[in-house]
């Protein structure tokens, strides 16, 4: 009589625990890179009532008859399974797809987690909502080195983007083959020396007097250099021939993209490779987890890398709370990586994972944890009925 009421018991223990798990998830449908749980139930030890009989030739064998005691909590399990992508338009915010968790600090515990939600410190390190601080490499020099151990992502204050030095410049576009003697043209533009200083490279080129489809020119720097001259002819058939190739001040000039068309003025200064130095404008994200600085000077500079990491039973991972996690015996040890190597998911930036909680299936396991909790709370009160007429007997 007394088992009936213990197993359900253990009945009502094992559904209140479902109904925990399943209202944890419902209250977290919101939560970045949250994973939902799932209860597993197991019975447990049964009454050995008669066992098992061994067949003879005069008599068949019987099977043994034993009573269950009940019901308990077998596992909780992690469904990870990815969230759906959310967009942010943060260029701090990121999403790993595939397999994989950013690594984090807090004190001198390391946790992972699947939340990208990340901000800058007011000491210019990277930083989850919680405060964590995000692991990774740093950049030294715009080269980022994975190979040592990971360490706290900064921004480093002043940063500023170094000058180069102009060395070459391009001319394209076309000189009119047609142009009347005497006709002027003016291009310029800047140039830079090595400590950033900035001066006009200057070309003037002016329709020869006596030889048709010829220019000569002049180029000069803003410098005290002579200025370099030369010429060049149109060839009658686009085509463009003479000095094509000059240098002043240490800038080598490339006018071989030049055309000699009729009726068409379109030459300009293509381009040239050098910059002032400038500051830092903003952070963004790369596929790789790589923190790139855009500088006044059009510079693009690697800053630093995110660290990646991955186990071999993620399944394994203890949940620590503000949406972290952390080693366990059984989650083995983490192998730290970077996004899109192989065995590690990719970073999706100024994008977030949404929770991978399905509220449909929720609810229904939020009817049958209900219903369960009822029917075991009903084997009690049967129990208890039954107990009530045998004590009415004496009666």
């Amino acid at each position: 009589m007394l088992r009936s009421l213990y197993s359900g018991i253990s009945g009502l223990r094992a559904e209140q625990t479902m109904l925990d798990v399943t209202s944890n998830n419902i209250a977290n449908v919101n939560t970045v890179g949250f994973k939902s749980s799932s209860v597993q139930f197991e019975d447990t030890l049964s009454q050995m009532v008669s066992a098992a009989g061994l067949s003879t030739t005069a008599k068949a064998g019987t099977n043994p008859n034993q009573v269950g005691l009940g019901v308990r909590v077998a596992a909780i399990t992690n469904n990870l399974s990815e969230g759906s992508q959310t967009t942010t338009g943060n260029n701090l915010d990121a999403m790993i797809s595939g397999d994989g968790y950013f690594v984090t600090t807090a004190g001198s515990q390391t946790m992972y987690t699947r939340d990208g939600s990340f901000h800058w410190d007011s000491l210019g390190r990277l930083s989850t909502a919680d405060g964590s601080l995000v692991q990774g490499w740093n950049a030294v020099n715009g080269t980022v080195s994975t190979g040592g151990q990971p360490s706290t992502l900064t921004l480093p204050t002043g940063t500023v983007a170094p000058a180069n030095k102009t060395t070459s410049a391009t001319f394209a576009g076309n000189l009119p083959s047609d142009a009347t003697a005497g006709t002027t043209l003016e291009r310029d533009i800047t140039v830079y020396s090595a400590d950033g200083t900035a001066r006009q490279l200057t070309m003037n080129l002016t329709a020869d007097a006596t030889t048709p489809g010829k220019w000569n020119y002049s180029l000069t720097d803003g410098t005290s250099t002579p200025a370099v001259t030369g010429s060049l002819q149109t060839s009658g058939t686009g085509t463009v021939t003479g000095a094509t190739t000059p240098s002043i001040d240490g800038i080598a000039v490339d006018m071989t993209g030049i055309t000699g068309y009729a009726n068409l003025t379109t030459l300009s200064i293509a381009k040239q490779d050098g910059n002032a130095a400038g500051t830092l404008l903003s952070v963004s994200m790369g596929g790789d987890g790589t923190l790139s600085g855009t500088f006044s000077n059009g510079a693009t500079i690697a800053i630093a890398r995110l660290a990646i990491g991955t186990f071999t039973n993620p399944e394994g991972l203890a949940k620590a709370g503000n949406s972290s996690l952390t080693e366990t015996l059984n989650s083995g040890t983490a192998r730290l990586g970077t996004a899109g190597s192989d065995g590690y998911g990719s970073v999706i930036a100024g994008a977030l994972e949404a929770s991978n909680v399905d509220l449909s299936q929720e609810f229904t396991n939020l009817i049958v944890a209900q219903r369960g909790f009822q029917a075991n709370a009903r084997i009690i009160t049967t129990s208890d009925s039954i107990l009530q007429e045998l004590m009415q007997l004496k009666q």
